[in-house]
């Protein structure tokens, strides 16, 4: 369990790098890689991104997939352990989440 957490930490801090790097990404786009969950066997890793605005999800999400290769690519470099984890991106749902919670407490707050 504890390599586990280690490589998905691994992975979320490389990959971040990479994607900053090498990714043009449209300047007034904020994506975060928020966490990254490898499957017990290290074969396969999920990687959670949050895009503001949330209306370019979409839009970045397209953008990642159409470079998952050569992302993987530079990560397999990177790393040094085998196998790396391939990866694949999904939305993260939690800050979406948190963010209409956050929202909903606003307008209660002005309620009262």
């Amino acid at each position: 369990m504890w390599r586990v957490e280690k490589v998905n930490s691994l992975i979320k801090k490389e990959l971040g790098k990479i994607i900053l790097k090498e990714i043009d990404l449209p300047p007034e786009i904020l994506l975060t890689i928020t966490r990254v969950e490898a499957s017990s066997n290290l074969f396969q890793a999920k990687v959670f991104v949050s895009v503001m605005p949330e209306e370019k999800t979409e839009e970045i999400f397209k953008i990642l997939n159409q470079n998952i290769f050569s992302l993987q690519q530079r990560l397999n470099k990177k790393l040094k352990m085998r196998p790396v984890p391939k990866i694949s991106f999904v939305k993260e749902k939690r800050t979406a989440e948190a963010g209409r919670v956050e929202e909903l407490l606003r307008k209660i707050k002005k309620e009262k």
